[in-house]
């Protein structure tokens, strides 16, 4: 026996494998990382193969699980007592939580997911014992099981807080399908400690338009704003500007952002009556017997007035678990006065309040408590277009509750994408013009004849194919934005982005656009249509018979239903795919590729397949021939990956930043490339996919694994035909 393996040595290797720091990138940090597309990577869910959520739900008794949600509401448990014996404000805090970390610019983040269980989110400070809300819940997860997602749950919790509490919701839609691990492929910033200066992510911080994209909150570990003001400076009028930046980020206008604000704090109140230097580690940082409840507070004592959360203390209403104009009577009603919480944190409390105009204590209802307003409520107040906007509030409760209702549920549902991904009794019938609505396409035309229209009207393939691929990438799985089905292609500001090409996008909308109406198919589908007929043009010259599938069905949105300004943050400043960069940014080409595939749901083998097919293709922008690694081009063949693989060429970098790749033994000129195109061979990983469809014997499998992946390309927003 080894001396190495006798009685008392551990066997395992200490930060080995499972070292939180054992990454290629620690030991090489310009390497490129491909964890991004491991997201897609099925391995890490637990469900089985065939399990489908939104069949799941079709036998949930949608009713019954209203019942428990409110049910839980009033069962105060001992282990995190609720205030007022009601955990509704608790509930309303988890559900905006969950999806007040949505912004626009990616699509990123938002309650669709679930991803709040996870890090970094479950231990960011704002969301400080929201755990506890996750757990409370847990009884009605466990009893509904695979049928309920946590996703859905936490938005649904939100929602029967308000109803148990007075309010009439505008609705909900059951639907979002949980993850299982952390989303690492989502920027939160660059900074290493939370509630790091705000500096650190604004050019200039007296310029809230300067702050980082795609970032929407104010500091690390934040989902909005910071309450105590600026960098923990209270000043309203500067809040206000930050609000204001924070929220259009969110997807929010002035009066939403100020329904939002002043209907989430009518009810519920905010925690600070210990210091946080007496709270306990963060869910992720927490011992193992904590078993993931973090920020342990030895001084609660099973007493609701006892608990920490954001160290602010006080309910901003004289009745918290009731919605109504309390919050507005309070915020406008007296004067307000700097002061601090028990906790050391910035607010603000009342001056000359009279005893009985102050609400009861959580814990005991015969003590009356002090109320607070945080900079940011007091913002709404300060700002002249917030407090014009609560004014008409205050004048008009009913609009209010209307503005309230429809902010709500834009602000809980705005990542779910189009509404045939939304479930349930309470789907409101009302469709929103930030849904996305596109009108529901047909399939009752003759495919083969409008194939053959398209092939005989005198548009090239690489024309035919580019406007399809151009159409379908602006979708982004994140929000479940873009893509193809609508052709909003044909309107601003899609047909005048300079990636799409305007002269020759309207050259093949003049042609398409008549022949989709003489066939009786949508626009939509023509030009999907179209890049087909294209790709199985380039495969038939390339000698393989192969079909590319096809699924009628698209709509065509009209530009009454295009939110044109919203369509704003889909177009795309780099699309490795077509080798088209808008311009130099910090970040690496590669990395924008991967940022792209990422959003298109592609795994790193899809990606790979891709590039090399489009640039035999030809389908560059510009008809640049930087990585056209082929003297066929136009023909769909393994040649990019046969001759980036090549070992008599050596390749060059040159001063313009392009590659030169040149024979060994002649030096002569082969081929050019951008870095794009070289990290299929430099990165160790992509190379390894690159020498399969190299491969003699994968000439085949390259078609069609290009095939299936344009068609997981086209389909993306397909929600009507996707399992």
């Amino acid at each position: 026996m080894s001396s190495k393996s006798k009685s008392g040595v551990c066997p395992v290797m200490h930060g080995g494998n499972t070292g939180s720091d054992n990454s290629v990138t620690k030991w090489w940090p310009e390497s490129l990382n491909l964890d991004i597309l491991h997201q897609h990577d099925t391995r890490t869910n637990p469900m089985d193969p065939d399990f489908n959520y939104a069949k799941a739900l079709e036998n949930l008794d949608y009713e019954a699980v209203k019942a428990d949600v409110k049910s839980t509401l009033t069962d105060s448990q001992e282990w995190w007592p609720a205030d007022w014996g009601h955990y509704g404000g608790l509930m309303v805090r988890l559900a905006w939580h969950s999806a007040g970390s949505y912004r626009m610019g990616d699509g990123r983040g938002g309650a669709a997911t679930g991803n709040i269980r996870f890090a970094p989110l479950n231990s960011w400070p704002d969301n400080a014992s929201l755990d506890k809300a996750r757990r409370l819940l847990w009884p009605v997860k466990k009893k509904y099981g695979n049928a309920l997602s946590w996703a859905d749950l936490i938005i649904l919790a939100g929602n029967m807080a308000y109803e148990s509490m007075g309010f009439e919701t505008f609705g909900f839609a059951f639907g979002r399908q949980d993850i299982w691990g952390p989303e690492k492929d989502v920027y939160w910033g660059a900074e290493n400690e939370w509630l790091a200066p705000s500096e650190n992510r604004y050019d200039e911080l007296a310029q809230p338009s300067t702050l980082e994209n795609p970032l929407a909150a104010v500091h690390m570990g934040l989902i909005y704003v910071n309450p105590e003001g600026v960098n923990g400076n209270p000043d309203p009028a500067k809040t206000a500007l930050h609000i204001r930046e924070t929220f259009s980020r969110m997807a929010m206008n002035d009066e939403e952002t100020a329904a939002l604000t002043c209907g989430g704090h009518t009810v519920g109140k905010a925690h600070g009556m210990n210091s946080e230097a007496n709270i306990g580690a963060e869910p992720e940082g927490c011992p193992v017997h904590a078993q993931g409840l973090g920020w342990e507070n030895p001084d609660q004592n099973g007493q609701a007035n006892k608990a920490f959360t954001s160290g602010i203390e006080g309910a901003w209403s004289k009745e918290p678990l009731k919605f109504d104009m309390g919050y507005f009577d309070y915020l406008f009603g007296y004067e307000w006065e700097l002061t601090k919480s028990p906790a050391g944190a910035h607010q603000y409390q009342p001056i000359n309040m009279p005893e009985s105009e102050k609400p009861t204590d959580p814990s005991n209802p015969s003590v009356k408590q002090m109320p607070m307003m945080t900079d940011a409520d007091m913002a709404m107040k300060v700002d002249p277009t917030y407090k014009q906007i609560c004014q008409k509030f205050m004048d008009d409760p009913e609009y209010f509750k209307d503005t309230f209702a429809r902010a709500w549920f834009k602000l809980t549902h705005r990542d779910m994408g189009p509404v045939s991904n939304y479930y349930g009794p309470d789907v409101p019938e009302e469709t929103l013009i930030w849904q996305d609505p596109i009108p529901k396409g047909t399939d009752d035309y003759d495919i083969a004849a409008l194939k053959n229209a398209i092939a005989k009207s005198g548009l090239s393939n690489i024309e035919l194919i580019n406007t399809a691929w151009d159409s379908a990438r602006t979708f982004r799985g994140s929000d479940k934005r873009g893509g193809a089905n609508g052709a909003r292609i044909r309107f601003a500001p899609q047909n005048t982005w300079p990636a799409n090409e305007p002269d020759r996008l309207q050259k093949v909308l003049s042609v398409l656009a008549p022949i989709a109406q003489e066939h009786g198919a949508s626009i939509a589908d023509t030009i999907v249509l179209g890049g087909n007929v294209g790709l199985e043009n380039a495969i038939s010259e390339a000698q393989m018979d192969i079909s590319v599938p096809f699924a009628p069905g698209r709509g065509d949105a009209l530009e009454e239903q295009t939110d044109k300004d919203s369509f704003n943050v889909l177009q795309p400043l780099a699309d490795g795919f077509r080798n088209f960069q808008l311009k130099a940014y910090a970040v690496s080409p590669e990395a924008m590729l991967l940022d792209k595939a990422q959003l298109l749901g592609l795994t790193a083998a899809e990606m790979t397949v891709l590039v090399g097919g489009m640039r035999v293709l030809g389908a560059n922008y510009g008809q640049s021939k930087h990585g056209v690694f082929t003297t066929r081009m136009g023909q769909l063949t393994n040649d990019f990956f046969v001759n980036l693989t090549d070992m008599s060429m050596s390749w060059h970098p040159m001063e313009d930043k392009s590659y030169e790749l040149r024979d060994r033994s002649s030096g002569e000129v082969k081929f050019t490339a951008t870095s794009v195109d070289l990290v299929f061979g430099s990165n160790s990983i992509l190379r390894a996919y690159a020498e399969v469809y190299a491969q003699d014997d994968n000439k085949e499998k390259f078609v069609k694994d290009f095939v299936a992946a344009w068609t997981k390309v086209m389909n993306n927003d397909r929600f009507d035909i996707r399992s």
